[in-house]
Parts: C-alpha cells; structure tokens; sequence
C-alpha cells in the first residue's frame, strides 16, 4: 500500500530536480518581493524588535504555499503526456496516487523554503534548533494542506489553463491580505474580516510565532505584532488556535482533493504547454 506512494514521491522528486529553470525563477520572484517589501516592512513593522525577520519569515511560508499550490499542475502535464494513463491502468488505487502528489508537492514546497530559510542567514535571521524544527512543522503542515488545495483545484479545473486562472484567483488575494509582506496591523479596517477568513492568515502567523520566538510575549503584544487576532467580544485567535485551523483545514482538503481525484475523468484534460 506505501510503495506506490513512495514511487510517486521518488518520481515527482527526480522530475523537479531536473527542472532547475522552475527552481531557479520561484527562488528569484522570492528575493525580488523581499526586496520590494523590505521598504514597506520597515516603515509598517517599525514597533517590532526585528522587521527584516519578520518579513522573511513570511517570505518563506508564501514560497512553501505558492509552491504547494502551483505543483499541482504537473498532475495535468502527466495526463497529457500519458503517463498518467500507464499509471491508472496499473494496479494502483487512485487514492495513492493522490496521496502521492499531496506528499511530493509538499516535500518539494517545503526544501524550497528552507532554501530561503538558508538565505535568510545571511540577512540576520537567527533561530534556534528547537524553533527550527518547529517550523519545519508548520512549514509541513502548510504544504499539506495547500498541496491537497492545490490537487483539489486541478481536479476541479481538468484544464491547465483553467488550474492557472484557479490559482491566480486564489493566490493573488490570499497573498496580499495574510500579513506575509504587509503586517496586518497597518491594513485598512474594512479589510480585517477578509484577513480573519483567509487561512493563510493563520498559517502566516503560527510560522511567524515560532520563527521568531515570540512564545514568552504577552497576548497583547502578540495581537499588536500580527500573530493573534482580537475578532471581537473578548475572543482572540492565538497561534495555537491558528495551527488548529490550519489542520482542520488540511484534513478537510485531503478528504475532498482524494474523492474528487477518485472520480474525476481525465480523458478530455487539456494542457497549456509552459515554455521556459
């Protein structure tokens, strides 16, 4: 029952290491927004003790999420070349192989964030290995959940270009409304009720709280710095609450992206070819 799973994680792994031009323009794009958003975060983040980290950290868990998202489409690319036709027809249930896919993208996602994590070093991020474990965690339950969004978008779309506008629809205001590259603390009022809906909300902020350390603040400071949120009535949403969102949000996708894959019909998949 594990090895299927474990030939489609070995193949996908072999796939992306050949594919250094994907590698390479993901890394790029990171170091171009934290360069663009390093102004904005000094100015926005001035009450906190260290803004560069604070950005950079946020830096790494958008690169772990946009890489579980977009990952996906490589389903798409099998079923056109027809690989993925040899595979269905083989004695393997479709659930491992979506399964399969979840655990690949999301080792993918998460190497490449810790390759920011690497560079990060270099701009003053310090860490030490207890809060780096714990946020090779939350980076791993990040990918999970966002790897099995991701299939469950593909399995939705069945056309490459479809998955592509999917994603850029779900990207695009998940990004910019996380508190990733502007705290959420300086966003207009009007905005908060969106930011308190977006699950990358929440798995921005546990990354944050454990990259960082802010374990020994107090609640206040922890709702001031963009990590937990007052929604109201007395009730705050801590990291702790944040990472159980973020679980049950995970399983929840993994339950839908596994039987929409199981009866989703391929034959007719079209893929937009991506040159390099």
């Amino acid at each position: 029952m594990i090895r299927p799973i474990v030939a489609i994680v070995r193949r996908n792994l072999i796939k992306f290491t050949r594919d250094r031009m994907r590698l390479i323009l993901s890394l790029l794009m990171s170091g171009i927004f934290l360069f663009i958003f390093s102004f904005v975060t000094k100015s926005a983040a001035a009450g906190l003790e260290h803004p560069m980290n604070y950005l950079i950290s946020g830096i790494v868990i958008m690169t772990v999420f946009q890489t579980a998202l977009n990952n996906s489409m490589g389903i798409l690319e099998d079923i056109q070349s027809g690989f993925m036709k040899e595979i269905l027809v083989s004695p393997i249930q479709r659930w491992q192989i979506a399964v399969g896919q979840i655990l690949s993208s999301t080792v993918i996602s998460v190497l490449q964030g810790a390759i920011i994590i690497v560079a990060g070093l270099f701009l003053g991020l310090k860490f030490d290995l207890l809060h780096g474990v714990l946020a090779l965690g939350v980076m791993t339950l990040s990918g999970l959940t966002f790897s099995a969004v991701g299939l469950y978008l593909a399995a939705l779309a069945k056309d490459s270009s479809n998955f592509q506008l999917l994603v850029m629809l779900v990207t695009l205001p998940l990004t910019f409304l996380s508190g990733a590259y502007i705290p959420v603390t300086v966003l207009p009022r009007i905005l908060l009720p969106v930011v308190c809906l977006n699950p990358l909300t929440y798995t921005t902020a546990v990354f944050r709280y454990v990259m960082l350390g802010m374990e020994t603040l107090p609640t206040a400071a922890l709702v001031k710095s963009g990590v937990a949120f007052s929604v109201g009535g007395g009730l705050v949403i801590t990291p702790l609450f944040s990472s159980l969102l973020v679980l049950v949000l995970g399983a929840i996708f993994l339950v839908l992206c596994v039987r929409r894959f199981s009866r989703a019909n391929f034959s007719s998949v079209k893929v937009f070819h991506r040159h390099h």
